[in-house]
């Protein structure tokens, strides 16, 4: 069965807010605004955004929190990563998205438009289980993987 993800989350963004920064206080790192605006941003989201898009909703400092510039951004971008707390999906089209990583595992997979750019997240328990059971046929240890999907959405074709 395939689910078209929408508000569905399997963890509360407040949740996945407070592990990463929790995550960020145990390495070491202070507490910073510009941070804490990008957590709680991507933590209210259900799939990935672009760098550009983050900044944007930032920079006009909606929610009431404080307007973050382009470089921050980016640095606030590289520290998740670099900690696991996001995930930067390259979907051959140029453009670097990225999106939070669950830390119980739960992950989606993606269908892109190729004429409007649209991503539309979703779940399929059958397709992971086929991803499972090839990886024990060929005998490979499947620590990730990324399914995308392209073609045109309703709108498009």
């Amino acid at each position: 069965m395939v689910a078209i993800l929408g508000a569905m989350r399997v963890q509360t963004s407040s949740d996945w807010a407070a592990h990463a920064s929790a995550v960020l206080r145990g390495a070491g790192h202070q507490k910073g605004a510009a941070r804490d605006e990008l957590i709680k941003l991507l933590a209210r989201q259900d799939c990935a955004l672009t760098a550009l898009e983050i900044e944007d909703v930032l920079r006009r400092g909606e929610r009431g929190g404080r307007p973050v510039g382009r470089a921050s951004v980016y640095r606030v971008l590289e520290l998740l990563q670099e900690h696991g707390l996001v995930n930067r999906l390259d979907l051959g089209d140029g453009i670097a998205r990225y999106e939070i990583v669950d830390p119980t595992g739960d992950h989606h997979h993606h269908l892109l438009c190729d004429e409007c750019g649209q991503l539309v997240p979703f779940h399929d328990r059958d397709l992971e289980r086929s991803i499972e059971r090839l990886s024990r046929r060929l005998g490979f240890r499947t620590d990730g993987h990324e399914v995308v999907l392209r073609g045109s959405c309703s709108r498009c074709h």
